[in-house]
């Protein structure tokens, strides 16, 4: 398969998973409206996980609730950003990068949408074990995305540690100076 043709399916690839994970994200929070809004705890699994239908304002933890608008134009900026990064392939970006930046692409966009259609952020799974803010799947996609890329870059610095790589710097003189 040629270059040209490889520049092309990849990034075809990523933004057909983006869509497909936004419409599963779509999906479910419209089944939590419909069947979760008698605004009880529906158990699945005892003591562990439930669900709830909740609307949430803000961002994780129900931060910047009163900055609505603020929120949807730094995340829309984030998203165009990760998008044109998926859409100039690299040879030298890790396949780490290629799967994860997707799914916070996909995770950012189905909340926006939400927060741009309805005004606030359908959640619905909730722990039980421990309390915690309730959440929905697009945030699952965003965690689980971000946790992988922490694991992979710790992983990245160690290796490079191992081989005796390190980052330049210029040594600082007693003042805090550069020696230049």
């Amino acid at each position: 398969m040629n270059q040209t043709v490889k520049k092309i399916i990849k990034p075809t690839v990523q933004l057909a998973a983006i869509a497909a994970l936004i419409g599963i994200d779509h999906w479910l929070k419209g089944v939590a409206a419909e069947k979760l809004a008698d605004g009880a705890v529906h158990t699945l699994i005892r003591g562990f996980l439930g669900f709830c239908y909740a609307e949430n304002t803000g961002a994780a933890f129900s931060l910047f609730s009163s900055s609505t608008n603020a929120l949807s134009i730094f995340t829309g900026v984030l998203l165009a950003a990760g998008v044109i990064y998926l859409l100039y392939p690299s040879k030298k970006r890790p396949l780490a990068y290629d799967i994860c930046v997707p799914l916070i692409i996909a995770g950012g966009a189905g909340n926006l949408i939400d927060r741009l259609t309805r005004g606030y952020v359908i959640d619905y799974i909730m722990t039980l074990f421990v309390e915690f803010p309730v959440f929905n799947f697009a945030d699952c996609l965003i965690t689980c995305a971000c946790f992988a890329l922490v694991i992979y870059l710790i992983y990245s610095i160690a290796q490079d540690a191992k081989k005796g790589k390190t980052v330049p710097t210029k040594a600082l003189g007693e003042n805090g100076e550069t020696d230049d």
